[in-house]
């Protein structure tokens, strides 16, 4: 199934994406981690590859990414994982990456590696999506795909560019900055998503700053759903998986979209 299907496919409420990150706390952790967030009721899962020089991520996400690489975790090892784990849980997989673990596995090793592990998409934020399709012209991603992000800054005519061409589902984010938790959102956030998910193809999902139950159905209800990161990750780290159940589950109380 696609990815854009298996999110709209979902039976009740708003999607809800939880990221954690590959490996932080050894890559034992991984699968176990993966089928109690299915259980928990998550849409699909974004998984972070460690990389030394995360760009677009906050404080929160970037130890993880430090505490993972302590463990010697590389993309290799991530994808080998998820092949051994072939058979414990259904929900799709959905990498994030920075370029230069992909241009150094070899750009179509990588599509062919990823599909074979079960991955669904991937979301690679310091490549800009005019560049993806030069990039990935004329080769087979064996259906994986090119998730792109919009951003409260993008001209309405470079994002009907990525709408006319989206695939997966639409990463809107949410703040003008690199990942993290917020309690104030930009103003003009909720008509942006409205608008983006009226016009969109694929869903449209809200990541960046999430960490309430409250924001979730806000921004659920403006969008297709939501991913929420940084929340997750120190959450888990913390052992307060509790918290992240209940967080999981405030999605289920938003109507469904589309």
């Amino acid at each position: 199934m696609r990815l854009d299907e298996a999110i709209r496919q979902r039976s009740e409420g708003t999607a809800f994406v939880p990221y954690i990150m590959a490996g932080d706390g050894g890559l034992d952790h991984l699968i176990p981690t993966i089928e109690r967030l299915e259980a928990m009721g998550a849409t699909a899962i974004e998984l972070g590859i460690p990389f030394s020089d995360p760009v677009a991520d906050g404080p929160i996400i970037e130890a993880a990414g430090m505490r993972a690489l302590e463990h010697g975790v590389t993309l290799t090892d991530v994808l080998d994982r998820l092949i051994e784990g072939t058979g414990r849980f259904s929900v799709p997989i959905v990498l994030m990456t920075y370029l230069n673990p992909v241009f150094r596995f070899g750009v179509e090793r990588f599509f062919e590696r990823a599909a074979a592990s079960g991955v669904s998409g991937v979301i690679i934020p310091d490549l800009p999506f005019e560049e993806s399709l030069d990039l990935f012209a004329g080769i087979d991603r064996h259906g994986v795909a090119v998730v792109p992000l919009v951003t409260l800054t993008s001209s309405q005519t470079r994002i009907d560019t990525i709408l006319s061409q989206a695939e997966g589902f639409v990463y809107a984010v949410t703040l003008k900055g690199t990942t993290g938790k917020t309690d104030v959102f930009p103003d003009e956030l909720l008509d942006h998503l409205r608008s983006l998910t009226e016009r969109s193809p694929v869903p449209v999902l809200a990541g960046f700053g999430v960490h309430r139950t409250d924001q979730v159905r806000t921004l659920g209800s403006a969008c297709d759903g939501v991913v929420v990161g940084s929340f997750i990750v120190e959450a888990l780290h913390a052992g307060r998986v509790q918290d992240v159940a209940t967080l999981i589950a405030s999605a289920r109380t938003v109507g469904v979209k589309k």
